[in-house]
């Protein structure tokens, strides 16, 4: 079993900075990518940054030079999130490629945390 934990949500006025962390545990092999997505109602989830097992990072248009991804061991990923904008309210997911011990690869989830940027 692998589970991905977020922490590190909530609420900021606009032009403010929060940080996401994101933890994985269980029976890890290895794990490839981790990734931030993000979502509102009505709409797709979409790629925030993503970071590779060697930190190959890549971001979406709308947070470069405003984001960063980074990951501080081989199973924590973290966003640093600066001059937040009102459309950056969504939730945030935490996302994995992860090998299981003795098993195959899936993509696993987070449960979402909630960042709401008031204007």
């Amino acid at each position: 079993q692998v589970q991905l934990v977020e922490s590190g949500g909530g609420l900021v006025q606009a032009g403010g900075s929060l940080r996401l962390s994101c933890a994985a545990s269980g029976s890890i092999f290895s794990i490839n990518t981790m990734a931030w997505y993000r979502q509102v109602p009505g709409k797709q989830r979409e790629l925030v940054a993503a970071i590779s097992s060697s930190g190959s990072t890549d971001y979406a248009d709308s947070v470069k030079g405003r984001f960063t991804i980074s990951r501080n061991n081989a199973n924590t990923v973290r966003l640093q999130m600066n001059s937040l904008k009102p459309e950056d309210t969504a939730v945030y997911y935490c996302n994995g490629v992860i090998t299981v011990r003795a098993g195959p690869t899936y993509d696993y989830w987070g449960q979402g945390t909630q960042v709401t940027v008031s204007s």
